[in-house]
């Protein structure tokens, strides 16, 4: 039996134990890879259910993880198969991918994560203590809630916290950096624009350092235009008159760090919650305050996650509110079936509409939308040159 035929026979028995299914042909594969990566979509008649996995060997260094966001920087939404298609060609040849994790849709900051986001080791959005997936220097992947630990020091010493490319409240301080776009898309407060301090790090951000900036210029007002050498803190109206006596060539201390150390972090995204700890499905806990959640979590939905073992990622996907093809899954109905699976640790991404799966060039889900819902950010597995495998330690330097 060639090893394609023990993955499909161990999923076939994954879905039997789950009595998910009672035949065999309730299990269809639908698509391989030369080497390495396997997809396959489960069929499960009785419930409905249609499941759709994508299995990565981590063994093999030609393969590997990026996280991409749709606007190549903070901000933005298009569907998963445009995100395919804007990958560079440097960047590798795209194999497979799923929807990332949960964002903002509000119009001037549409796309923005909602928790931490790094790509290619430049920091995208601050943690706001969700769980995060993220992958190290060398590839290997790891599960921990990130709370943020951001602040700023000032020049008398005192501290405030930040966050990061995000909409800034009345009496918040957030850092945009350019990849937030050509303005900061704020209205009224203060803004700093600032450069490097002589001798610091700078661009692009890293997390779990400490930069050193000055104050270039000091813009009321809000829209502070952007530029590839500065930043722009944004100070909301309501705070902004503790910061009046603050003046042009000062110098400030921007710590961006993070505990557990993500100092060599090369992508992550935050999502929610933890399905599959240890090896064991993790009870799904909804807050009593907030009925929409309480649903969303316990009833059935279409569903994405992240998986992996020693040995394989698993990108799997439940199609869901369509009541001829797939209900969907509970939380705990998920992670009852990654488990099965084989997954020792995974994580929920968005679900609902954001839901999708593309593999070997095509989206081989059924979306609940009935088409591809714009997104923001994914995760997407290339076969990828020799020369970023893994990425270059160098980098960190900077």
């Amino acid at each position: 039996m060639s090893a394609i035929q023990r993955r499909f026979a161990f999923l076939v028995k994954a879905a039997l134990a789950l009595g998910l299914a009672s035949a065999a042909e309730s299990v269809l594969v639908a698509g391989v890879m030369p080497t390495g990566v396997r997809y396959t979509n489960v069929v499960v008649a009785e419930v409905p259910w249609s499941l759709h996995v994508v299995m990565v060997e981590r063994t093999n260094a030609g393969y590997g993880i990026q996280l991409r966001h749709a606007g190549g920087g903070a901000i933005g939404m298009i569907p998963l198969s445009q995100q395919i298609s804007n990958v560079p060609p440097t960047a590798g040849r795209p194999v497979a991918a799923i929807n990332g994790g949960f964002y903002r849709r509000e119009k001037a900051f549409a796309g923005a994560a909602r928790g931490l986001q790094i790509s290619a080791g430049e920091v995208l959005s601050a943690p706001n203590g969700s769980p995060c997936f993220w992958l190290d220097i060398g590839g290997d992947p790891h599960l921990e809630n990130v709370p943020s630990q951001f602040q700023i020091t000032w020049p008398d010493g005192s501290r405030t916290p930040f966050t990061l490319n995000d909409e800034r409240t009345n009496d918040a301080v957030v850092l945009y950096t350019p990849a937030i776009g050509v303005s900061t898309h704020t209205v009224g407060g203060l803004e700093l624009v600032l450069e490097r301090s002589a001798g610091s790090r700078w661009l692009p951000l890293r997390i779990g350092r400490t930069l050193s900036a000055r104050v270039r210029a000091i813009q009321p007002g809000g829209d502070t235009p952007l530029a590839p050498d500065v930043m722009v803190l944004s100070i909301g109206p309501k705070i902004s008159p503790r910061f009046q006596n603050l003046a042009v060539g000062a110098v400030v201390q921007i710590s961006t760090a993070a505990s557990p150390n993500l100092s060599v972090a090369w992508n992550a995204l935050s999502g929610g919650p933890v399905l599959v700890h240890q090896g064991k499905p993790q009870k799904i806990h909804a807050s009593e305050e907030d009925a929409y959640e309480s649903s969303s979590m316990l009833e059935r939905h279409p569903r994405s996650a992240i998986g992996w073992n020693a040995g394989s990622f698993f990108l799997v996907e439940v199609d869901g509110r369509q009541h001829d093809l797939s209900e969907g899954m509970t939380l705990d109905e998920l992670a009852s079936y990654l488990v099965k699976l084989g997954c020792v640790e995974a994580l929920n991404l968005d679900g609902g509409g954001s839901s999708t799966l593309w593999f070997d060039g095509s989206v081989r889900n059924s979306p609940c939308d009935g088409y591809e819902r714009p997104i923001a950010n994914s995760l997407v597995v290339v076969q990828q040159p020799a020369k970023l495998t893994p990425p270059r330690t160098e980098a960190f330097s900077k």
